[in-house]
């Protein structure tokens, strides 16, 4: 997408943002992902993704991985207002910006994995196209950038006291992700080789590949019970009884719907932030 065929909220958005950002432009290696857990919803969001043939919101989907506040007067529909001037207050769903993540510390797993073990990587394209903003969009950030002055990656390098999973710059892709047009590759978990969602994700237009994998045993858990509680090491001792914990462990307590899918998500965050994962 060039920025002839951009729509014009989204030139919008970016002509506003790039009137507060600063810096160098952004390395054309660098990469904006999309991290998400690729075993939720029904149906799965694989499938899903592959009657859209894109990438959607939380506006246009009604489901994510974190607050589900995507809706008019809703907090994200609040952020985005101020962060974009407005240029999305009206607009339809299927037209505002998908989430992600610019990949700056070239994480196997994808820039932001607290959002799921499955990322798809964009194409270089995309980051012409996005804005971003450290910290997430949450938080009230003050620091924006563009592909064309980003300092964003020094001032989260610099922010020594953010946790591991929230050290990531935040990124908000603007126009439509095509499957088969502006996706590089769907990278998973390999705890998913030999199951339904690799089925799935070779019947999307991409590429699939693989990254290391998190692992993470239920007494090395343990260890952090402060990190987000121990009631949720308790419920990691439930659902994985053999000790270990793996996405694929986690996606398939979610959908018994015996637990609650906030207490599940705290799981995942251990295993994100504490289990092991390097490239293939």
């Amino acid at each position: 997408m060039t920025d002839a065929t951009l729509p014009e909220r989204a030139r919008r958005a970016l002509d506003h943002v790039a009137a507060r950002s600063s810096g160098p432009p952004v390395d054309p290696e660098l990469r904006v992902t999309l991290n998400f857990h690729p075993d939720r919803d029904d149906p799965p969001i694989l499938a899903a993704l592959a009657t859209a043939g894109r990438y959607r919101s939380q506006f246009a989907t009604g489901t994510g991985n974190g607050g589900l506040t995507a809706r008019p007067g809703g907090d994200r529909w609040r952020w985005e207002s101020r962060i974009f001037g407005g240029a999305y207050d009206d607009a339809d769903p299927e037209d505002r910006p998908v989430y992600g993540a610019l990949n700056f510390r070239h994480n196997p797993a994808g820039a932001a994995p607290r959002f799921g073990s499955a990322h798809f990587v964009l194409a270089a394209e995309a980051v012409g196209r996005a804005t971003f903003c450290y910290p997430d969009s949450h938080l009230d950030p003050e620091d924006f950038g563009v592909a064309g002055a980003l300092d964003l990656i020094a001032t989260a390098l610099a922010d020594t006291e953010a946790d591991a999973l929230d050290d990531y710059i935040e990124a908000q892709v603007h126009g439509p992700v095509g499957l088969a047009t502006d996706i590089e590759a769907l990278v998973l978990d390999p705890c998913y080789r030999g199951t339904p969602v690799e089925e799935l994700a070779h019947a999307l237009p991409c590429p699939v590949r693989w990254h290391g994998g998190f692992r993470l045993t239920v007494d090395e858990m343990a260890r952090h019970p402060d990190y987000r509680g121990p009631e949720f090491v308790l419920l990691a001792r439930e659902i994985a009884p053999d000790g270990l914990l793996t996405p694929r462990v986690i996606g398939e307590a979610a959908r018994t719907g015996k637990y609650d899918p906030q207490a599940l998500k705290r799981v995942w965050h251990y295993v994100a932030r504490f289990g092991a994962y390097q490239a293939l």
